[in-house]
């Protein structure tokens, strides 16, 4: 089967980053994050984000989700999500795990985002001692539709957060894609729009393995290198995750890559939605588009050679995915696919 447009986790790294871990691949380096590539990406990452952030690095999304509300949810605390989000569907229980029994609130909406007035109306509990305590809201961008928060709603949320004495965590595996789509800059879309953690990840849009955990409030970090080790996520050679991710966000490999992915998405949500028995589900604004599809529609793609993503979303749609190498020939391909079925 034709694994194209299943997901972005499909594609190869970008020579930009082989090219970094071959170079760190010579001679010797401490150990540990104690190397000349951890040092020079917090840096970089200071820079990025317009403010000193600390570190801490990860080889996978789940991980690097969990551990972030490790350090911000007590075992008796609450962290609110959106029902979509990875962390209530996608990650195995991680996140109770790596918190020790928080509870994940889970709260819908139409269009895959958290809206700002439900989130006030249903935290409560606070001082309660038969209630698991409010202590984390959860956003991801972009989100598990495709759509991306904009700035107001993040400044909402966090509002609403801080008032309630909780912390603001945002999942970043498309942060890139988010970001360009928005077209601010790191710093508007976490710290400044009130955004205390933040998972950025690398491994979706170009690295092989690469995510971090990034504090913006260097007091919180707290005993988060210990829960970092005991998690298994403090690698020996860490240069390799580092090297990673340092040539990712130089010379703006990251949002080229992001910009590349969301361009040819529009393109083929564009061309997906021409079809009069093909609805969109949600606007196409980062590199992931869902459609509604016939179901002889779908059997029909199967059968041509696609590998047709029903998993999202609980079946309600089908989704498509670009990413950082994505051939416009290929969307081509499978517009006509189509259109030799009508």
């Amino acid at each position: 089967m034709n694994a194209l447009f299943a997901s972005d986790n499909v594609t190869s790294a970008c020579p930009e980053v082989m090219d970094a871990v071959i170079a760190a691949n010579l001679g010797i380096a401490g150990s540990y994050g104690d190397d000349e590539w951890s040092l020079a990406l917090k840096n970089r990452l200071s820079k990025i984000f317009e403010t000193e952030v600390e570190v801490f690095l990860a080889v996978t999304g789940t991980a690097s989700n969990a551990l972030a509300l490790s350090a911000l949810a007590p075992v008796f605390g609450k962290i609110y999500c959106h029902e979509l989000s990875h962390i209530n569907t996608d990650e195995c229980g991680a996140p109770e795990l790596f918190t020790g029994g928080a509870k994940l609130i889970p709260m819908r909406s139409s269009n895959g985002r958290i809206d700002p007035s439900d989130l006030a109306e249903t935290i409560r509990g606070s001082g309660n001692v038969h209630v698991a305590q409010p202590s984390v809201v959860s956003v991801t961008m972009s989100c598990e539709t495709g759509t991306v928060y904009q700035l107001d709603e993040i400044k909402a949320i966090s509002k609403i957060a801080h008032d309630n004495k909780m912390s603001v965590h945002m999942d970043g595996a498309r942060f890139a894609n988010a970001l360009v789509s928005l077209d601010v800059s790191p710093a508007e879309m976490t710290w400044k729009s009130g955004v205390d953690v933040l998972t950025l990840g690398g491994t979706k849009n170009g690295c092989l393995a690469a995510e971090a955990v990034i504090f913006f409030k260097p007091e919180m970090v707290g005993n988060f290198p210990f829960l970092h080790k005991r998690s298994g996520q403090l690698l020996s050679k860490m240069r390799f995750i580092s090297s990673q991710l340092e040539a990712y966000l130089t010379d703006d490999v990251w949002l080229r890559n992001a910009r590349h992915a969301n361009a040819l998405a529009k393109i083929l949500s564009e061309g997906l939605d021409s079809f009069s028995n093909i609805q969109l589900a949600y606007p196409t604004q980062s590199n992931e588009v869902f459609v509604h599809l016939p179901r002889d529609v779908i059997d029909y793609l199967n059968n041509s050679g696609y590998d047709i993503n029903e998993e999202e979303l609980d079946g309600k749609a089908v989704r498509f995915v670009t990413a950082w190498n994505s051939d416009i020939k290929d969307i081509n391909d499978l517009l006509e696919t189509l259109a030799q079925k009508y």
